[in-house]
């Protein structure tokens, strides 16, 4: 463990009976940096994951600066790769603690700046103090509990398995066509095996060995994905999923759409009004007005890109499954006699009124206003 001090700006800013700390974390070591905004900050460089390393540095820091083993300790850190572990192993250890949106702090403008791991944990440490003192600097996170954040896990596998059966089939796909041959069946499917064996004789032995590997990987991630399909599917047979199967009770909206919905985003965070939801989600607006000029730069795009990705795709959809909804009727008068620009814009904002539509229904069951369920199955 290392250890050098330098003077913070700002210093002025925090409290006198209190400790603040910033971490930069990697792979392999973290930097601290630590002070208590009255004096030079000292920088501390542990290994990647030694909490014990870390109450050491505390300790050292909170003698250093005179301050009571009692003594309020703050810290933050961005958020990344780590999750949310080490907040909560902080919270259990008294300190009180934030994970930032790296994407919310502010930068130098110039066309180049300095970038170390010792500026960033000054400057994250200097906008510690000021959120403390009282300023708006950056987006804090909300956390999930343990439960939620593992219940995330199936959705965001599913899709990773998705991608790569793609990516297999697609392969297997090109390695064909180099031997002009072009199956037109669904390659992995239940005819493939029958195809392979009559054409498989025609590719030569080490790309026929590629392929049979090839092959082997995509059953592989087929069998995956089955499994985790029938254990959702069981899931909302049981009863475990409330608020998904009640989501999928409207048309247009499928059990996976609900079930991406609920786990990322109507499950477990809570909203006070509708302008908080359509910033966690990205579609909030971004409006540049200053001096004479007024441009509407687009949507935010700085929350939830799972959710924000399937809203839009639920919106076309929305479209088609339920014509008579006040939402459809709204984007047909606004948008759907413009050309493919103006319906694309439109799109977007139809996903921001349906993701409130949405959450008012999972908050009151209040049905979105000419919308229908689909039928009880008998």
């Amino acid at each position: 463990m290392t250890t050098t001090q330098t003077v913070l700006q700002g210093k002025d800013t925090a409290s006198q009976s209190a400790l603040y700390m910033s971490f930069e974390l990697g792979d392999k070591k973290w930097q601290l940096t630590l002070s208590d905004g009255r004096r030079g900050s000292s920088r501390y460089t542990v290994d990647a994951g030694d909490t014990a390393a870390v109450v050491d540095c505390v300790s050292k820091a909170r003698a250093r600066c005179g301050l009571s083993a009692e003594a309020k300790v703050h810290s933050c850190y961005e958020a990344g790769r780590d999750g949310w572990w080490l907040h909560r192993w902080l919270i259990e250890q008294g300190i009180d603690n934030i994970v930032v949106d790296s994407a919310s702090i502010e930068v130098n403008r110039r066309a180049r700046r300095a970038k170390t791991d010792r500026l960033d944990g000054d400057k994250l440490l200097a906008m510690l103090l000021r959120h403390h003192a009282g300023e708006r600097v950056w987006s804090v996170l909300h956390e999930p509990t343990p439960e939620d954040e593992d219940a995330r896990r199936t959705h965001r596998e599913l899709a990773r398995l998705m991608h790569e059966r793609t990516a297999h089939t697609n392969r297997i796909s090109s390695l064909l066509v180099l031997h002009n041959l072009r199956p037109h069946i669904v390659i992995g499917g239940r005819d493939w095996a029958g195809w392979w064996e009559a054409h498989g004789t025609q590719v030569p032995a080490e790309l026929h060995a590629e392929l049979e590997r090839e092959s082997a990987r995509l059953a592989l991630v087929k069998q995956q994905i089955k499994a985790l399909e029938a254990a959702r599917r069981q899931a909302l047979q049981d009863g475990k999923q409330p608020l998904v199967a009640q989501l999928a009770q409207l048309r247009a909206i499928g059990p996976t759409g609900a079930w991406v919905l609920v786990k990322e985003l109507f499950g477990w965070r809570r909203f006070a009004n509708r302008r908080e939801l359509a910033g966690c989600l990205g579609l909030a607006p971004t409006p540049y007005d200053s001096g004479g000029s007024q441009v509407e730069q687009g949507i935010s795009k700085a929350g939830n890109k799972r959710a924000r990705a399937l809203l839009v795709e639920l919106a076309w959809g929305w479209l088609r499954l339920q014509p008579d909804s006040e939402l459809t009727q709204w984007f047909n008068r606004r948008f759907a006699t413009g050309g493919k620009r103006m319906r694309r814009v439109g799109i977007v904002a139809l996903a921001r009124r349906l993701a409130i539509a949405l959450w008012r229904y999972l908050q009151t069951g209040e049905i979105p206003a000419g919308a229908t369920l689909k039928p009880v199955a008998a």
